[in-house]
């Protein structure tokens, strides 16, 4: 009796592709902090200078959100993404020859630019990818291989320095983003019906309409709508990002000056937070989906996960500051974080439930609100430490915001998509047909004759 071999679906395959991009992105993102120390001290660099090397990421970043997930909405994410991880690979590259803190500052901002855009792009990738069922699950396993990228970075490039020097760190780094380019341009196409591998079973599932990538290219992007959907999602984005910044800026600095871990310990226990959010991440896609499937409510199965993963963030986030221990305010930070990370893939699985086909921009919307926490959170964390002495106020003004996030979340409706506002529009003009032009304006209005009880009389 033969044996029949299963068929991988393509929609798993683009999906182990995309989880390598954010694994390999997220290395190149970070590993200018483990080779600070090194470059520092080669090129003779003051602290300030350091610290503007390590910012000159973060602002174009941020601006590069929505700009990159409008770009992959009009272009397809299929060319836009390929330019941004040719971009985003040469800076690293050529971070390996740099020379000067103005090369430096010049090619992390380049990097900056090229990953900015990168999440919502590959966010808006999914759309016609992955089913509604499965966008939960998609959105968690590709940021926990983010998060794992954190976690392996340390010891990855402290390898490659060790053997060969900082410089070899970002050169190998930098072709290895320059492959992952080759193979995302051999392996991704924009929608199901221009990939040949693809069966017509697997089409139907993921519910993929022929003509609907196309239709998407020639819509005017409803900027107006997307605001109005998505800003309680940016806020509650801006929330968690808040602390997740804490976590990946302040973190080694805290474990070792407030709770005195010597440098050995220091690696282990930096490690452990992050870890426990790589599992976190894939868990919360999981879950949602899973309560999708029993429930059939998609704001229950969403909204949810976003409340019990701040909330529990929260619970074991103020006994940690208290906590007299070291190991157990170490526990207690990973548990935290383990439950942050659960909103990661619901906060990104949103904008596919609520934007559809304008998904680039909405998540590059939902995504600007990380990006603005991460250019206040690192500095006001910092100011807070220096003025009080203490690391207690500035975690308990990160609890705070984490319950406000908690509050909001509640509000968040997937119900109310951009798509419903359209076809509302459309119906409304369907009933106007008929009517004269000058009067479609007015088109809230309806024009009735009503029907006095008694006639008007002139008064004298």
């Amino acid at each position: 009796m033969e044996t029949r071999i299963r068929r991988v679906k393509t929609r798993h395959i683009i999906l182990a592709v995309m989880c390598l991009m954010y694994f390999i992105s997220y290395i190149d993102r970070v590993n200018i902090a483990v080779a600070g120390p090194l470059i520092r001290h080669e090129m003779g660099l003051t602290t300030v200078q350091l610290g503007l090397v390590f910012s000159a990421f973060a602002y174009p970043y941020a601006a590069m959100q929505i700009i990159g997930g409008w770009l992959a909405d009009k272009f397809g994410p299929k060319l836009v993404l390929t330019v941004l991880s040719l971009i985003w690979g040469v800076a690293t590259l050529a971070t390996g020859f740099a020379g000067s803190v103005t090369m430096l500052v010049l090619m992390r901002f380049a990097l900056g630019v090229g990953e900015g855009g990168a999440f919502p792009t590959a966010t808006r990738a999914f759309t016609y990818w992955m089913p509604v069922a499965e966008r939960g699950f998609a959105q968690g396993i590709t940021h926990s291989f983010a998060r794992l990228g954190g976690a392996v970075t340390p010891p990855l490039v402290l390898a490659v320095v060790a053997t060969g020097g900082w410089r070899d760190a970002f050169i190998l780094l930098g072709i290895a983003s320059l492959a992952w380019t080759v193979l995302y341009l051999f392996v991704f196409t924009n929608s199901p019906e221009q990939n040949r591998r693809i069966t017509p079973e697997e089409t139907a599932e993921i519910g993929y309409r022929a003509g609907d990538c196309d239709r998407a290219k020639h819509a005017a992007t409803p900027w107006r709508k997307l605001v109005r959907r998505m800003w309680l999602v940016t806020f509650v984005d801006f929330c968690y990002g808040w602390l997740l910044w804490v976590y990946l800026t302040w973190l080694p600095s805290y474990l070792r000056e407030s709770r005195g871990f010597d440098l050995k310990q220091l690696a282990l226990f930096t490690a452990l937070p992050l870890l426990a959010g790589v599992v976190g991440d894939t868990l919360g896609g999981v879950v949602s989906d899973k309560l999708y499937k029993i429930t059939g409510r998609l704001r229950f199965a969403r909204c949810a996960v976003l409340v019990v993963g701040m909330g529990g963030s929260l619970v074991f986030l103020l006994p940690m500051v208290s906590a007299t221990d070291p190991l157990t305010a170490v526990w207690f930070l990973s548990a935290s974080f383990f439950f942050l990370e659960i909103t990661n893939p619901v906060l990104w699985t949103l904008p596919l439930d609520i934007a559809g086909k304008y998904a680039g921009t909405a998540g590059g919307m939902m995504n600007t609100g990380f990006g603005v926490a991460g250019m206040i959170s690192p500095v006001a964390f910092g100011f807070l430490i220096e003025k009080t002495g203490s690391y207690n106020v500035p975690f308990n003004i990160s609890a705070g915001l984490l319950a406000v996030g908690i509050v909001a979340a509640l509000f968040i409706d997937t119900g109310k998509t951009v798509e419903a506002d359209e076809e509302r529009e459309r119906a409304a003009g369907a009933e106007l047909g008929g009517m004269p032009s000058f009067l479609h304006a007015g088109a809230a209005v309806r024009l009735e004759r009503h029907h006095l009880r008694r006639p008007l009389r002139w008064r004298k």
